[in-house]
Order: C-alpha cells, then structure tokens, then sequence
C-alpha cells in the first residue's frame, strides 16, 4: 500500500533527487520545530536508499521544495512523514537497481545498494545513484510495489546521528526574529480587543509624535497597524496606538471564567459513544471531578513573520508548523492565487501546537500586499503573546467507575468538557478585516456515515486497560471566554491525568498497590513491559506510607490509546509546595530512529508537564486573557529540575512511533499521584498550588 502522503504528492522527484555527484537531496513537507524531525526522517531515507547520513542535502523548507504533507502535530511524523520518505526511497532504489540491472545483464536480486554504490555480491559494480540518474524517470508516480528494507538492514536508523539543527541554533543563525531583508521595515499590529470589536478611531497626532514622522499607519476596519524603519519607533509608535484606541463592543471576562469547571456552564454540543449505562447494581461505584486549566505555550520568543509583495508574488517567512495550509489561508485571507505566494520556514523559539507564529505570517503578509516593494516584518512583543496566541483550552472531567468484589475496574464512563482543540486556519486578520472574507475550510472533514467522529477532546480519555465496558460523554464548548487551539498533546495529557489518578483511587478504594492494580487490568505485553521497567528503575517496592510528605506516583499510558507506550513515576517532597525529587521514563516507541532525540523529545514532554502540572494556569480578566507577562504566569525553573532517567524498550521489528506526545501526560498523572500519597489527599485541579495543598489538608 502506498502511504497517504505519497499518495497526495505522488512525483518521486518531489521527494529525492541525485542532481549533484555524490550527493542525495531529500525533502520533506513536516517543519523542524525543535523537535529534531528533520534528522530522523533524513535517516529514514539514508537507511532505505543505502546512503550515508553525510552525503544528504535536506532541501530548504519552502512551499516550492518540499512536497504537501498538511500539518507537522499530532507526534506523527515519523508514522506518517517516515512512511512516505521510505516508501519513495525504496521505489527509487528499485528503479535504479532495475536500470542497473539492465546494464550488467542480471538479475535485480543479485544487485544491492552500499552508500550509493551499487553492488553485487558485495563487490562495487561501477555503478551508482549518479551515474544511473539519467537513466531512471523521477517524475513517475511509485507503483507501491517497491520492498522496503527489513529493519535489520536499516543502517543509519537506530544511531545517535548529531542533529542538523543544532549547529546554526548553537551559533545564533537559525531563528525568523534575526532574519534581515534589505530595505525591511519593522510593523506592530494594534490587536482588536475580541472578534466584534469595531474599531472606532486612532489619535494619528499622537502617533506620529510618539514615533517621529517616518511611520506608516495603515486602518482598515478593525485592522491597525504602524510600520516604521526602526524597531523601536515601531514600539513607540505601537504603545501610542494602543493608548488612544476607541473601541466599541470590547469583550470583558469574567476572572471566574478561568477556572475549569466553570466549562460546565457554557453552551455546549453533546456527543456520546460506547456502552449502553449501566444497570443499577451492588458493585462498589466511585465517582470523582478533575480540571486542567487554561494553559499558555510559553515559548522563549514571541512570535514573529516576515512578508514580501514583489512584481505579484508574495513570499512568507514563517516559523509556524503548516507551510502549505498557511499558504492557503493567506490566499484565502487576502484574496490571492496560491500558486502566486511562496512559504518559507525558518526556525523560531520553540512551537508545541497552534500558537501566534500563523497571525504573525498572515499579520506580516496582510501589511505586505498593501505596501509593496519592501519587507515587511511583524514582531510580536510578550504582551501580544500571552494575550492574543491561542492557548491551550481548560478542560473538566467527571469520571465514574464500578470495581466488581475483587476490586477490579469493569465500568468506566469519561464525561469530558472541552473547548476547540484545535482552529487553526482562523486568524486574527481575517476577523479586523472588512469585507466578505471566505470562511476556512474546517481542518478535518466529516467522517463519512456511520464512521467515528474525530475529537482530540477525547484523545486518551479512556485508559488503555482491559475494561469490559467503557463509555464517553464529550461536551464542546464552541465559543469559550478566550481563543483556543492545539497544545502539546492536545486532549490526550490533560485525560491521561484524570484517567490515571482516578485509576490510583480504584487502587485505594480496593486496598491494592497501584503499579499491582494496573498489571492486573493490563494484558498487553508491551504495556506491562513498560510498567514493569519503570517499576524497577523507581524501586517502587520501597514506597512508604501515605501521608509522609513524600510521595512515590506512577502512570501508564498510550499515545492516543493506540501508539506509543509510556510508564511515569515520580518521586516527591511536599510540604507547602511540591518539590520534585526525580522522575522516571519508560518508553516503548517500536522502532527507535535516534535514541538521542527521542530521549530529547521524551525528557523535553517531562520538563514540560511538570510546569503544567506545578505553576501554569492562564487568568482571564478583561477583554480575555490578563496573566501578560512572566510573573502573571511562572513556569518551571532550572533549579526546579529534577533528575529525570528515561530508557527505551527499542522494539527494532515494530513500527516507529511518534514520541513528542507520549511522556506529558503521564508526568502530570505520575506526579499528582505522588502528591496524594505524599499528603493522603489528592488535588484533582492543576496546578499543584500552594494553596491546594494548604486546601487539601485542611479538607482532610
């Protein structure tokens, strides 16, 4: 079977090319966000042409390079994209080794491919990649007949290969923000204060005063923006702007409205799926309520685009993770043929779902068409960050399970409030604009008749265990207090730490240790080989007593109920506050392509969830979000770090999983688990405060 990404970009030449002597041009249409992607994938197409990892060029990502392979999220590239770049390698080594074939007069078994020589027997041919490239047509569609390597054959995946991303970021030369154009200017964007916002006037005087007479102001409907030869009278210019800005219909949030549970109030769209309820019965039944709040991506940089009209063609800087759907969203936005605008991905400070980098590209763009000939470049400050980037939606759960007399789970409901977990494609542009833009195309389109629908929402709110009946119940809120969209993980972490602290509950309730209570509902070999490990590596039959002040939690997870599998624990102090000892990782991802940057992708979700878990919330206020700045919304400090151990159960026969999605999840069941046995009473509301523990206590 051909893959769906090589399906929908079907030219071969799209995907490899041999134009230089001794080299091998690979592209891919995923963006490297950090996440080390583009190295693994590199490695995918060297083990399965037969080429070392030095001789590839990775083509630059631009819409004009690299095929459509949609959206880099969801931690599927390596399933996905790595599908499609080995399906196309192997049909390219087939065609030449066919070609070669022809040439030396034998049979194409007899022929192999050893770093681009081709060889038989093992003895070089004279033949190679370069020598037979005109002889073999790369424009041709693959046939999906082609073999792939076995995994034993795979040279290259399975290595530690340096990542190519590194070095320009290690010497200052990889991020959008320090990219410089010849003649560019500097524009700040005057965000309307929520979609029915009318703008009703500007103080120009006071503007121009405030920056000088070298500012351009640009007003169109609710769209304002000032664009300047120097970055700080653009700042200047910008703050002027925002001190003298009428505004009619601008939204004010209620503060309460930050808390999870209040989703339970709002307008809502009810799904449902699985079993039938259950009939009343005598088994015991436990009922409890989890929140997650609203959460920021807290990248380093805020977010930046770069955008250039030339002779009626646009081209876009972006370091957004969507080269080909923000290409189609401008054209939407501002009315232009696709084939007419270029996307360019240059790397910035770290992106872990939808957050302000497309409202960048598409606020630098919208400038660009109506001031032409020169650079325009859009610099978010932090303020516009925290404030106007779509954050990651708060969620609530209300979870009810029935444990038969030997205390096992055989009932499970997950009822599930959520907000948009993902709108990418809707920008904040195209809602100050005037006129009748199109409206985008909705992301995923509707699942055909009698098929499940798709919901991120739901992602894992179902643990992977063996449980006779399960049922879901998923409230979406359309229109919650603040825009929200994709976060690291989505529905799936924020599930996983209701899922698996209410798991640790059963455990209580049926007087059993929560690592024995999990093995005993798990079948999956892998899974209990993952659980198994990260028992050992934590010794978890040291565990102590509850309620110490210090605590020893674990979680089991995976990605998606159907990837990758993962095994947290977490070890604990607590006594006003949560300090972390050390965490502890167990991994099954099949295939491992770079265990370095897989343990990089693993610890970095860690790191990441524990900030969740510990310190971050969104506070709303005003016309949305009011926690701007790092002191409204503290995250994890280095001296916060604990030690983290991960190891890999590498199953080389396997399929590759994606691993950027996996450990979050379990971090936050794993280490608000800990907290409960260190306090003998949980916190069911993230984040682990001060406060909740001082509340916990007192309600114990």
């Amino acid at each position: 079977m051909i893959p769906a990404n090589l399906q929908a970009n079907p030219r071969l030449d799209r995907w490899v090319g041999f134009e230089t002597e001794g080299r091998v041009r690979v592209a891919f249409g995923k963006t490297e966000n950090g996440q080390g992607v583009q190295t693994a994938l590199a490695q995918m197409a060297a083990g399965e042409l037969g080429v070392a990892f030095s001789r590839l060029d990775i083509a630059e990502p631009a819409t004009e390079l690299v095929p459509d392979e949609g959206t880099t999220f969801g931690s599927i590239s390596i399933e996905t994209s790595g599908a499609a770049i080995r399906a196309a390698c192997a049909e390219v080594r087939a065609l030449v080794l066919a070609a070669a074939a022809a040439k030396l007069g034998c049979a194409v078994g007899e022929l192999d491919v050893l770093d681009g020589a081709v060889v038989r027997a093992g003895t070089p041919t004279g033949e190679t990649y370069w020598t037979l490239a005109g002889a073999v047509d790369l424009t041709r569609a693959p046939t999906g007949e082609a073999p792939l390597r076995g995994a034993a054959a795979l040279a290259v995946v399975g290595d530690s290969e340096p990542r190519v991303d590194l070095p320009p970021k290690l010497f200052g030369a990889a991020f959008l923000h320090d990219l410089v154009l010849p003649g560019m200017v500097h524009a700040r964007v005057l965000r309307q204060p929520g979609r029915q916002a009318r703008l009703l006037g500007l103080d120009e005087a006071a503007i121009r005063s405030a920056a000088g007479e070298e500012v351009d102001i640009v007003v169109d409907g609710a769209f304002a923006a000032v664009l300047c030869g120097r970055e700080a009278d653009a700042e200047r210019a910008i703050a002027a702007a925002a001190a003298s800005a009428r505004w009619e219909n601008a939204p004010d949030v209620a503060p309460g409205l930050s808390e999870a549970q209040t989703l339970k109030t709002l307008p809502s769209e009810v799904f449902t799926a699985g079993a039938a309820e259950p009939e009343p019965s005598n088994r015991r039944r436990h009922q409890a309520s989890y929140g997650k709040p609203y959460l920021a991506h807290g990248s380093m940089g805020p977010s930046c685009g770069v955008a250039l009209f030339e002779a009626g063609r646009l081209t876009v800087w972006t370091h957004n993770q969507a080269l080909y759907p923000l290409r189609r969203t401008i054209a939407r936005v501002l009315g232009l043929d696709p084939d007419a605008i270029e996307v360019r991905h240059v790397q910035g400070p770290g992106c872990y779902g939808h957050n302000g980098a497309d409202d960048a590209a598409v606020d630098a763009a919208t400038l660009a068409v109506r001031r032409p000939g020169r650079p325009v470049r859009v610099q978010w400050r932090r303020e516009d960050e925290f404030a106007w980037a779509p954050v990651g939606t708060a969620m609530a759960f209300d979870i009810a399970g029935e444990l038969d007399p030997s205390g096992r789970l055989v009932d499970y409901t997950a009822e599930v409030w959520t907000g948009p977990q993902t709108s990418r494609g809707h920008t904040l542009a195209e809602a100050a604009l005037p006129g009748d833009i199109p409206p985008a195309p909705p992301l995923f389109p509707p699942p055909p008749p009698g098929a499940p629908r798709f919901s991120a929402g739901l992602f894992n709110a179902l643990p992977t265990y063996d449980i006779a009946a399960t049922r879901t119940v998923e409230h979406v809120i359309a229109e919650p207090p603040v825009r929200t969209s994709s976060l690291r993980g989505v529905g799936g972490p924020p599930n996983i730490f209701a899922s698996e602290g209410f798991v640790d509950e059963l455990a209580e309730i049926a007087g059993q240790d929560p690592l024995a209570y999990r093995l005993a509902m798990l079948s999956d070999p892998r899974g209990r080989a993952v659980l198994e490990r990260v028992g050992q590596m934590s010794d978890w039959p040291r565990r102590w007593e509850t309620g110490t002040g210090r605590g020893l939690g674990i979680s089991y997870d995976r990605h998606r109920s159907h990837g990758a599998r993962c095994a947290v624990a977490a070890e604990v102090d607590v006594d006003a506050q949560v300090r972390l000892v050390k965490l502890w990782c167990a991994v099954d991802g099949g295939l491992i392509v770079n265990p370095d940057g897989a343990k990089n992708q693993l610890e970095g979700g860690v790191v990441m969830a524990a900030s969740w878990t510990l310190k971050e919330q969104v506070k709303l206020g005003g016309p949305g979000i009011a926690s701007t700045t790092w002191d409204d919304y503290p995250i994890l400090r280095f001296s916060e770090v604990p030690p983290i151990e991960v190891e890999l159960l590498n199953a080389r026969e396997a399929p590759a999983y994606g691993l950027g999605e996996i450990s979050q999840g379990g971090t936050m069941a794993a280490i608000a688990n800990a907290v409960a046995h260190a306090l003998g009473a949980r916190i069911r509301e993230l984040p682990l405060t001060r406060d909740k523990i001082a509340a916990a206590l007192l309600a114990g």
